[in-house]
């Protein structure tokens, strides 16, 4: 089933959001940078990285936004953005001793929140899904 009844709110939120930071690592990856905590070095790489960065989240919150907007694939998207987040978790805690404070609070706090809520959209999803399948 799918339409308006069937819309989230949660993806609709968390893809917006999603979309957005992603967005703007993709137009000004440095000033992102800052508030998620970092201060990243003008060198190619940091660049590179911070736009894959952008791409990713730009891609998996318009996917997010779009599934909760058309009620279809929610719980899929939720998991791929917990996923996203994941691997910043763990990319993050790799480097844990090199990163400034603010980043490990910021960045990896962030991350966890991340986790916490795409895992949480996802089951809250399949709840929905289930529930509507038996009426």
């Amino acid at each position: 089933m799918s339409g308006t009844k069937n819309r989230s709110g949660w993806a609709v939120a968390a893809g917006a959001i999603r979309l957005a930071s992603g967005v703007a690592f993709l137009v000004a990856p440095k000033a992102a940078s800052t508030v998620w905590g970092s201060d990243p070095d003008d060198n190619p790489t940091a660049s590179l990285l911070l736009r894959s960065m952008g791409y990713r989240d730009a891609l998996v919150g318009a996917m997010l936004l779009r599934a909760g907007l058309t009620g279809s694939g929610v719980p899929g998207w939720f998991l791929a953005s917990a996923g996203a987040d994941l691997s910043d978790l763990i990319g993050g805690l790799a480097n844990h001793a090199r990163l400034p404070q603010r980043s490990r609070t910021v960045g990896l706090g962030g991350a966890a929140a991340g986790i916490a809520i795409g895992l949480a959209g996802a089951a809250r999803a399949r709840r929905r899904e289930t529930a509507d399948a038996a009426r």
